[in-house]
């Protein structure tokens, strides 16, 4: 085990004390050869036949005998499509890409086609496919394809109930097989995250750890809808699911004589979950648009979950307010549960990992997590992190808290009040530690289309960054903003942890919609978003119960977001709302600024329902001496 000297150590207690750059032993590869298995049937308990691809290693000759542990992924992406990931071609890009890559790599740089190059050269494709750094090393890898997708029978359920009991039905499954000494992981990305995730609170026999990376904590709240607002996020990804579904496995339906079941499952439900969504988007009124029953059954039991848990976010990520709160709700010691959080998008996980000053690639951290806790190996593991984040504008850093302990609650007043620093905005405003002795009104500008902007980058994963740079500057959103800018910091600072915009707003509608984005203003005047929020007025119900203080002060404030809390939004009448930020951890530099901006809408991150299109109007930010509005974040010196 060696130790990277150019990482930041913070506050080490016992609990994690290695660096952000330290790698593992993971051992040498046990075995030269793969033998992949395609299309092996699974028939659940109801008699519909699940189809799975499984990777034993082994020689020439064949695949070892002696039990081994296995790991698995379930997927909704149809897993020939997945095992592309892994294809030999995109491993050859991978090692080129890997080979030209040996200098050290600035991942705070996160735009470009250079940056998807670095994800495919440090252990993106194994992260995203079976992981033949595992295999190699002594592990079978099992591919599901979810009941409904890809090449399993069935209705797609969307990680529901009857999802679910597969989830067990198939590790009951694995245990009768010669080859599985008995012991599971679950790993995988996105879809197969949350997967893992919702399996592991159901606590199956023999389950020793989980390896997930970008999951999301809540469906509902961080893609379908939200503060409210319908993703188009969405749409597409229901889309695709169902799209290649209808890629058959003919050569095996036909084996199996099971080619009749699978066109008839099909055609009984040809766009499940996708013409949900439409309907989502066509009526503000459908009941999905709200938190109810039928999304709380897909949210995972964190609180259930009892293995080691490696959890890997981004900033950037489309469930950026994810890890560290799944982090929070899991319920095992620190150590046994670590996040790590990269400044990356959803399609650019672990780009630049594997060199100098960053963390491990992502196919050897997952390798040496899965060898510490399902194969009881010494590697060391359980000492890094537990919370290890790379700091926006500033290096990795290691601790055992979130917020740093040092953070601070500090209010900064909307003014408008001329800052002088936007004159491109839509109305330049001013954030300062006093509010405004008189009272003042501001009216936000039209917001249209937005193409230029990090929530458009953040909407397509990242793939909008390929078209240039316009997304890692935010003038040309601001826009059609209005604006609120600090004068220049005096001294480097650090903000840590969630944030709340607390306001009081008028419409001349029925309803309102809060887009609100935090930015780094560098000296040069471009505008680096950081943390970003919206929220629905007619959503504004505060959950205090489950809100976050910090000495007091509101820094994250939850909305039920349910159809029974929606409150009325009369025409011309003030009401307050408090918008929460997602959390971060970012630092501003001596002679930089702080940034606000505020706006009515932000397509394609968000998308309004047709239906309440016709009740939006003019909104107004009301200002008054007894009646601030203001941003609440958590700040503390950088040296310390």
């Amino acid at each position: 085990m060696a130790d990277d000297t150019d990482d930041v150590r913070e506050h080490g207690d016992g609990v994690g004390t290695l660096p952000p750059g330290t790698r593992f032993d993971i051992g040498d590869e046990r075995y030269s050869h793969i033998h992949r298995y395609r299309d092996i049937p699974i028939r659940m308990s109801d008699g519909t036949v699940l189809y799975a691809d499984i990777g034993r290693p082994g020689d020439g000759a064949g695949p070892v005998g002696e039990p081994l542990p296995v790991v698995v992924t379930f997927t909704a992406y149809n897993k020939r499509l997945i095992q592309l990931a892994g294809s030999r071609g995109v491993r050859a890009v991978s090692r080129a890409a890997r080979w030209m890559s040996r200098r050290p790599v600035d991942t705070a740089d996160v735009l470009g086609v250079s940056v998807f190059l670095q994800t495919l050269a440090h252990g993106a494709p194994d992260a995203i496919s079976p992981n033949e750094t595992l295999i190699r090393r002594g592990y079978v890898y099992v591919l599901v394809d979810s009941r409904g997708t890809g090449s399993s029978l069935g209705g797609w359920n969307f990680i529901g109930t009857q999802e679910r009991r597969d989830y067990l039905e198939v590790f009951g499954w694995l245990r009768d097989q010669s080859w599985c000494r008995g012991e599971f992981a679950l790993a995988g990305i996105s879809y197969h995250a949350m997967a893992a995730l919702a399996a592991a609170g159901l606590r199956p026999e023999g389950l020793k750890a989980v390896f997930a990376i970008e999951g999301a904590e809540s469906a509902d709240r961080e893609i379908a809808f939200t503060g409210g607002l319908l993703s188009p996020f969405v749409i597409a990804w229901s889309a695709a699911v169902n799209a290649v579904k209808f890629i058959p496995p003919v050569h095996t339906l036909l084996r199996d004589s099971t080619l009749i079941s699978y066109v008839r499952d099909r055609l009984a439900a040809p766009l499940p979950w996708f013409d949900r969504t439409i309907s989502m988007y066509l009526s503000r009124d459908d009941p999905d648009l709200y938190r109810n029953e039928k999304w709380e059954e897909r949210r995972p039991r964190l609180e259930s979950i009892e293995v080691p848990t490696f959890l890997v976010g981004g900033w950037r990520d489309i469930f950026n307010r994810s890890p560290l709160r799944i982090y929070e709700q899991i319920d095992v010691p620190p150590g046994r549960k670590q996040v790590l959080v990269d400044n990356s998008f959803h399609f650019t996980p672990g780009f630049g990992f594997g060199t100098n000053g960053n963390p491990p690639a992502l196919d050897e951290l997952q390798c040496a997590w899965l060898n510490r806790w399902v194969n009881n190996e010494s590697n060391g593991i359980d000492g890094y992190g537990p919370i290890v984040l790379h700091q926006l504008n500033g290096p990795w850093v290691a601790r055992t808290e979130f917020p740093h302990p040092a953070a601070q609650p500090v209010r900064l007043y909307l003014s408008a009040d001329n800052s002088g620093s936007a004159g491109h905005a839509g109305y330049d405003g001013t954030l300062a530690l006093s509010s405004p002795p008189a009272d003042q009104s501001i009216a936000l500008p039209h917001s249209g289309v937005q193409l230029s902007s990090d929530n458009t980058a953040i909407a397509t994963g990242g793939l909008s960054t390929l078209f240039g740079r316009y997304n890692a500057d935010e003038r040309r959103a601001e826009k059609s903003a209005a604006t609120f800018t600090t004068i220049p910091f005096a001294t480097d600072t650090v903000l840590s942890g969630p944030m709340n915009v607390h306001l009081f707003v008028e419409t001349t509608g029925h309803e309102a919609v809060w887009v609100v984005t935090l930015s780094r203003v560098a000296r040069d005047g471009t505008s680096i978003a950081m943390a970003r929020g919206t929220l629905r007025s007619a959503l504004r119900e505060l959950d205090e119960a489950n809100s976050r203080y910090a000495d007091g002060e509101l820094i994250e404030p939850q909305h039920p977001l349910t159809a029974e809390s929606l409150q009325e939004v009369r025409p011309g009448e003030i009401h307050r709302i408090d918008i929460g930020l997602n959390a971060t951890e970012a630092v501003i530099d001596t002679g930089d600024r702080l940034r606000l901006s505020i706006q009515c809408a932000s397509f394609p991150r968000h998308a309004l329902p047709l239906g309440m299109r016709r009740s939006l109007g003019t909104q107004t930010i009301q200002i008054h001496p007894r009646r601030p509005c203001y941003l609440t974040l958590c700040e503390y010196p950088k040296q310390s």
